[in-house]
């Protein structure tokens, strides 16, 4: 840094704080390090006694932190998500429509090995509202190397770490199986959930059909739904490994191949996901928990389900840490550790 004559400092940058006091009213920073001073600011850094500063000598090697904080920017921001300005070589990220947060954790975490620069978001694969904070990025330096700068952004790439991907516009078909429900010994108590929490995502039920436990009527109702153009099927009941419970027999009959029967997550052990025909339909398999339990591995996978997402294996295998719900007497999710 360079101390310089205050009337020569326009278009310079201040390497401290200046701090202005006005008795009874206020004391405290007028204007931060790291800002760049313009004409109007002169009179205000004379009046509080300073003469002379000290700002940031110009190297062209060197990028201010709020040019730096752009690159991050850049980096980082993908669809449907909005900024504000850089300060202080900060910039924040927010939701600009309700969805799904989606991060590429590879490139973060290359980013955040750099050094000297910083980037902190909120979990991932879960949903978003309108404004919601993503992300803030930092450097954490006044200035810092051109270079490093212009590395980070070519390792990045240019697939971009956040997205928010909006709901689609699901029509739901619903299979609710057992011979208890399907002869009316009891009452369905299984569909209103499911159809309020699809419903949460904009998703419109479009038919709803009831079988016995014959894997074939199954088969036969899952195939109605789709015929009369479902885009997504959730069949609720026969979902244990008992020699009764034929629902993922039928739907492995119908999709011909079963992405996972079974996932590391408590409640909703015995969940099935499978992909019907080439437009990967998702056919799911919901165990009974879905029903009675406040959140299962079904709030974990559904958002992502009505974003479009097309779920693997891996997916699934990646959820046993944070898989386990705590049953808490008063349930804050998503705002805690399940499925993080």
């Amino acid at each position: 840094m360079k101390e310089i004559k205050t009337v020569d400092a326009v278009g310079q940058v201040l390497c401290h704080d200046i701090t202005q006091i006005i008795k009874d009213v206020s004391k405290g920073p007028v204007f931060r390090k790291g800002h760049i001073i313009k004409e109007e600011d002169v009179p205000v850094l004379l009046s509080v006694g300073k003469d002379h500063i000290y700002v940031w000598e110009n190297d062209e090697t060197m990028m201010h932190e709020n040019d730096a904080a752009e690159v991050l920017c850049e980096i980082c921001k993908g669809e449907n998500i909005s900024r504000s300005e850089a300060k202080e070589g900060k910039i924040e990220l927010k939701a600009e429509c309700d969805g799904v947060l989606q991060i590429n954790e590879e490139t973060l975490n290359m980013v955040n090995s750099f050094g000297q620069m910083m980037i902190a978001t909120r979990h991932g694969n879960f949903p978003v509202k309108k404004g919601d904070k993503l992300a803030g990025t930092r450097i954490i330096p006044l200035v810092i190397e051109k270079e490093k700068m212009e590395a980070v952004k070519e390792k990045a790439g240019t697939t971009p770490i956040l997205n928010v991907r909006q709901y689609l516009p699901k029509k739901v078909g619903i299979v609710t199986t057992g011979n208890e429900v399907f002869l009316g010994r009891i009452k369905d108590t299984f569909t209103p959930v499911v159809v309020d929490k699809v419903r949460e995502f904009g998703a419109e039920v479009v038919g709803h059909e009831y079988s016995d436990d014959d894997n074939q009527h199954i088969e036969d109702a899952i195939r109605k739904l789709l015929n009369e153009g479902a885009d997504m099927i959730l069949c609720t009941g026969g979902m244990s490994v008992d020699p009764d419970d034929k629902t993922p027999l039928a739907i492995r009959n119908v999709c011909g191949e079963v992405v996972t029967y079974g996932a590391p997550v408590l409640p909703g052990a015995m969940f099935l996901l499978a992909y019907y025909g080439e437009n990967q339909i998702p056919v799911m398999g919901l165990p009974g928990c879905v029903m009675y339990a406040s959140r299962t591995i079904f709030d974990l996978v559904l958002p992502r389900i009505m974003v479009g997402e097309i779920l693997s294996k891996e997916d699934f295998d990646r959820l046993g840490q944070g898989g386990l719900c705590l049953d808490c007497e008063i349930c804050t999710f998503p705002n805690c550790g399940f499925g993080k």
